[in-house]
């Protein structure tokens, strides 16, 4: 992959590169490389600018689409759009010139042009990205057209490799064994030394980790997490296994068992010699191969009209070992195999609720920190990584030392990744119930980028609320000071939702906050108060179970939570009589999930059927009332009986079946605030039961 992005020649149009220069081009490129994933994007995109060959270009496309994925700026989005047309182009027509003069191919496991098809791939799977990202129907239908493109020439490297291993005497069995990693046991702590004793040729990743995961389809259910030693448990018998296989002579044996000491490890980097194309394209479509299965199994079910273009279904679980794969080889390849990796567990499975504590599709914990380590070392100058450290912390329930790391470090010169870095502080604050340092960093947001600046106004008017309630009875000055700062930014709200869309469709938040405001002020004409008298049950508490804080907060932060709720339902607010049954269901709904992680689950799920799933879901619609609260209640129960299942031993089939019953009518739920972002963790949650369920 990376050969695609970083070798090539100066002035390389006119002619495909020969052997020779392709090993040395890569080599210097290699330099303009790191610089991306150290913060320097700038650095990078000047010195591949520097040459006109189709990896130049590719080049030059990627920091365009890092730019455009991690802000999300329109301007970004098209200036990517530009180049990796351009790139396509360029890695084709290649691509095509190499397969008319095999001769020039220094691979010698790949066909002549495959490192130009993998370029080309590379681009149509950024293109996908960029198309559903714009705010065309079109251009995101032709994305996952592109997606499908992509899909089916990885398949065809991947099946060459296959070929590959079958020549050394690796039956088809044991081909898919290594190609679809077992990510649950340890790389090899050694790290192979090159020829030339240069480690841009590629290299193991240097690490003995345990894992709860792995992604091999062919893995048993009862697999545990390892036990982390440097020296992969059952070699030995993979050994034996080796002796019988039908070699084609002795000589071949003995290269198979100083190549990998486990098949289930995947192929090292020993296994491609000092041919740094091979290596390049083994990583590079391991990533993206292991990108496209993750990426296509997380679409919403709000997406199931894209997905069925793209012809192929995702595999989150061979995804990832795929990635974990591709993580093992020290290049921009396994850089960004690892970002993706930390950026799935720190991001998307922190958000889960439901997930296996051991074996297939758990958190592998330790395995991550290593990871993390390692690439702070080598990028000591990324903010991307203390990002991803930060979100670490946070999802170990260790808001503070996250605030504290974020709070220490220079925002990034990269615009987009100190945006991340604010909004993930921002956050923070919020679960810390720090509300005037969450409204601070939400006000900075809308300076570094361009896209939910609606949201991050309500966020900032809602800490203002939270800070007037906590004030009106000790400290009436402060509370008006609060009062009139939120009214400020409420005021802000409407002039900036409704501009972005995506796919032609309003922004869930947008809608989402639209309909609150609306609700509040219609509430403050019927009762004749201020706005801020008018707002409702903690929408600060509500914006908290929607990025699902309440998994990452400690007992004392979750308590803290459960005071403001009962703050707003408690007999010295007037208001609450007056409230509406949509109103007292939010109440229930968040108290429950506060309950829930708190380990009340039987309190937990008593209030829910009491105050939400008791009332039919029609007495929830219409009008500016909030209706996500029936389908989350449903969705709730079914956590809470996941949890009663764990805790018997994880042997109860009849509370798994009673998890998924209620799981599943979540899911079939029609439309309602938020059901994308919902039905995420909906979706996940019955994946995890089902596979739990065909265990027993």
């Amino acid at each position: 992959m990376l050969r695609g992005w970083l070798g090539g020649r100066q002035h390389g149009d006119a002619a495909s590169l020969n052997a020779i220069e392709e090993s040395q081009f890569l080599e210097e490129a290699m330099h303009a490389a790191a610089h991306m994933m150290d913060d320097d994007m700038d650095r990078a995109e000047a010195e591949l600018a520097e040459g006109n060959s189709p990896f130049h270009k590719l080049g030059q496309g990627l920091v365009s689409f890092l730019r455009a994925t991690l802000g999300f700026e329109r301007e970004f989005l098209l200036q990517a759009a530009e180049r990796l047309g351009e790139a396509e182009t360029s890695a084709l027509g290649h691509q095509a010139r190499a397969q008319r003069h095999p001769s020039t191919a220094e691979t010698s496991i790949y066909s002549a042009g495959t490192e130009y098809s993998l370029c080309a791939a590379e681009v149509q799977i950024m293109g996908a990205v960029v198309g559903v990202l714009t705010e065309s129907v079109t251009e995101s239908i032709r994305g996952f057209y592109k997606l499908r493109k992509a899909y089916l020439t990885l398949d065809s490297i991947m099946q060459e490799e296959k070929r590959h291993l079958a020549s050394l005497g690796i039956d088809q069995k044991c081909a898919d064994s290594v190609l679809f990693v077992d990510s649950h046991v340890p790389i090899p702590s050694s790290r192979p030394e090159s020829s030339k004793g240069k480690s841009v040729a590629g290299s193991t990743k240097a690490a003995s980790v345990k894992s709860h995961h792995t992604a091999s389809v062919k893995a048993s259910p009862e697999d545990k997490e390892a036990s982390g030693n440097s020296t992969p448990p059952g070699s030995s018998e993979a050994t034996e296994k080796m002796d019988q296989l039908r070699l084609g002579d002795p000589e071949t044996l003995t290269r198979l068992r100083r190549l990998s000491s486990s098949f289930a490890q995947g192929p090292s980097a020993e296994i491609f010699g000092d041919n740094v194309i091979d290596t390049f394209i083994h990583s590079g479509s391991n990533l993206c191969y292991g990108i496209i299965m993750l990426m296509v199994s997380m679409l919403p079910p709000t997406f199931s009209t894209l997905s069925k273009i793209a012809g192929f279904k995702g595999d989150r679980l061979a995804g990832l070992g795929l990635l974990w794969q591709a993580s093992k080889f020290e290049n921009v390849n396994g850089a960004f195999a690892g970002l993706m990796i930390l950026a799935y567990y720190n991001g998307f499975i922190g958000f889960c609720d439901v997930l296996p504590l051991t074996g297939r599709g758990a958190y592998p914990e330790e395995r991550c920190r290593k990871l993390l380590d390692g690439f702070r070392k080598r990028f000591p100058n990324s903010r991307l990584w203390i990002l991803e450290e930060a979100r670490m912390l946070s999802t170990e329930r260790r808001l503070e030392e996250a605030s504290v790391l974020l709070d220490g470090v220079s925002p990034s010169s990269m615009k987009q990744v100190a945006a991340f870095q604010c909004f993930e502080r921002s956050l923070n604050a919020m679960y810390l119930h720090q509300y005037e340092v969450c409204s601070v960093g939400f006000q900075k947001m809308v300076t570094l980028n361009n896209w939910s600046h609606g949201l991050y106004y309500y966020a900032a008017g809602i800490s203002h609320v939270e800070r007037y309630r906590e004030l009106k009875k000790s400290d009436p000055t402060g509370a008006a000071d609060h009062a009139k700062k939120a009214g400020e930014m409420f005021a802000k709200v409407p002039e900036h939702i409704g501009k972005k869309k995506f796919m032609a469709r309003q922004l869930p938040f947008d809608v989402y906050v639209s309909r609150k405001l609306q609700k509040w002020e219609a509430r403050a004409k019927k009762w004749k108060v201020d706005l801020v008298d008018a707002v409702g049950v903690s929408p600060i508490e509500e914006m908290i179970y929607f990025w699902n804080g309440y998994k990452r907060m400690r007992p004392e932060h979750l308590e803290v939570s459960l005071e403001k709720l009962e703050a707003w339902a408690s007999a010295e607010n007037p208001e609450w009589e007056k409230e509406a049954l949509d109103e007292k269901a939010i109440y229930a709904a968040l108290k429950a999930a506060a309950l829930r992680n708190l380990g009340r689950r039987e309190e937990a799920v008593e209030l829910l059927d009491k105050e939400v799933i008791v009332h039919p879901w029609t007495d929830f619609k219409g009008g500016l009332k909030d209706n996500w609260t029936c389908p989350v209640a449903h969705y709730e129960k079914g956590v809470n009986m996941w949890f009663d299942f764990l805790s018997t031993g994880s042997s109860n089939e009849v509370l798994l079946k009673e998890s998924l019953k209620w799981l599943e009518k979540a899911a079939s739920w029609e439309s309602y605030d938020l059901d994308t972002r919902v039905g995420l963790r909906v979706s996940m949650s019955i994946e995890t039961v089902k596979r739990e369920l065909e265990k027993l």
